[in-house]
């Protein structure tokens, strides 16, 4: 464990912005397969944003427009921009990457953030 380190959550006024970042520490991840999830209390853990094999990008609904999620390959490292925040996107932001073997996918976490918006 430990492959997956995040940081930069914490609190801010509704309307203001967080940059996330995630580092793997292991080279055994591809930067496209990594991605961001959240988990608000009392609710299932859901997407934010990832990338799409061979291009683009996937986000929520409710974070389109406001959220974009980018990367430096160099670094192995991708980020969550986090604009024009509400309340509602109090939670906690996971880091996800995956492996593909044979089909399967494993999935890999990091320990979280905790972003609170006040309003």
């Amino acid at each position: 464990q430990g492959h997956l380190v995040e940081s930069g959550g914490g609190l801010v006024q509704s309307g203001g912005s967080l940059r996330l970042s995630c580092t793997a520490s292991t080279r055994a991840f591809s930067t496209e397969t990594m991605g961001w999830y959240r988990q608000a209390p009392g609710k299932q853990r859901e997407l934010v944003a990832t990338f799409l094999s061979g291009g683009g990008t996937n986000s929520a609904d409710s974070v389109k427009g406001r959220f974009a999620i980018s990367r430096d390959n160099a670094k192995n490292t991708v980020y969550l921009q986090m604009d024009s925040l509400k309340p509602e996107d109090t939670a906690v932001y996971y880091c996800n990457a995956y492996r593909l073997r044979n089909g399967i996918r494993t999935d890999y976490w990091g320990q979280g953030t905790q972003v609170t918006v006040s309003s």
